[in-house]
């Protein structure tokens, strides 16, 4: 195939079509559908924008799609695009990495700083007019382990160094300073290490081996004055345990931006805990988010037609969730 003729695209989409696509629908024949219409659009197409980032569709019609060479997902996970016919393929696979890593970053400090300045407690007093005298905690000096070493973990690591927070990492395998991260220690040191660790932050793929790896067990294992951020995945931690270890006073806090169930249910105790900071899964979510997606396919896009190596590869062999 020539890749500089005109291709063909299927955006694939939920509720919401991306925006600022006039540029692409200038230089390319541009299909927009959603999963149940999935497989009549891929008919003759050569390539889909994953818009829909969670959206499975793909897999059940993969026999329309046999003029497919590329997927771009708008968004960092592609695990759930990898099954296994995907993979056997010469289809290319590439995603967004990178949009969100610096703005999750920013998150994680603010929550960060939100414990270490009792922020929460700030609000609390504010809305009851009461005026109320307290010390803080420095975060200068203070130790954070970043349970993961990819992009983001290092996004991470790069802002709490920036003001003074002291790093180090688990990873799948050990080595010492590295200039983001600190000292890594593979994950069958992780109990070991977390003794001594004034914040916890998650920030790794969820595996057969990484779901609920903070249990009961490793939680006791904290400092009573630790604290932990989950902006992974939900299934890394085993709430109830959670829950337990907090009511129980043998954790100082901890803040989610991804559970189980989405939104939280009301019923959940999480809400009224007040040592428990809870986001709606937006810790990348800046303002422009959406354009900038649209703008990393673009590129990709020129890269594609003009025959150059596409950005953001996917290794389908070795990707997981």
């Amino acid at each position: 195939m020539d890749t500089r003729a005109r291709p063909t695209i299927v955006v694939l989409h939920g509720t919401d079509r991306p925006p600022g696509m006039a540029g692409i629908e200038a230089t390319a024949t541009v299909r927009y559908t959603t999963a149940d219409r999935l497989g009549g659009a891929l008919d003759g197409a050569d390539v889909l924008f994953a818009w829909d980032v969670k959206s499975t569709a793909l897999a059940r019609v993969w026999p329309a799609a046999e003029r497919l060479r590329w997927v771009h997902v708008a968004g960092p996970a592609v695990g759930h695009l990898l099954f296994p016919a995907l993979r056997e393929s010469e289809v290319r696979l590439t995603n967004s990495a990178g949009v969100f890593d610096e703005p999750m970053a920013e998150y994680v400090l603010g929550l960060v700083l939100a414990f270490a300045k009792e922020l929460p407690n700030t609000l609390r007093d504010q809305s009851r007019r009461r005026w109320q005298h307290r010390e803080t905690d420095r975060l200068a000096g203070s130790r954070a382990l970043l349970v993961g070493t990819g992009p983001i973990a290092r996004a991470i690591a790069r802002t709490l160094k920036a003001v003074g927070v002291h790093i180090s990492s688990v990873g799948p395998s050990a080595r010492s300073g590295d200039p983001d991260l600190g000292d890594i220690v593979p994950m069958s040191q992780l109990r070991a290490t977390v003794p001594t660790q004034d914040w916890l932050i998650l920030a790794l793929a969820l595996t057969p081996q990484t779901t609920g790896l903070f249990d009961a067990d490793l939680l006791r294992a904290c400092k009573p004055t630790a604290r932990l951020v989950n902006i992974g995945r939900s299934a890394l931690v085993v709430t109830p345990d959670l829950i337990d270890i907090l009511d129980a006073g043998r954790l100082s806090g901890a803040a989610f931006t991804v559970f189980p169930d989405e939104p939280l249910p009301p019923s959940s105790p999480l809400w009224d805990m007040p040592n428990v900071l809870i986001s709606a899964h937006m810790s990348g979510d800046v303002r422009g988010w959406r354009e900038e997606m649209v703008r990393r396919f673009a590129a990709n896009l020129d890269n594609y037609t003009s025959g150059r190596p596409l950005t953001n590869l996917v290794d389908k062999t070795r990707t997981s969730r």
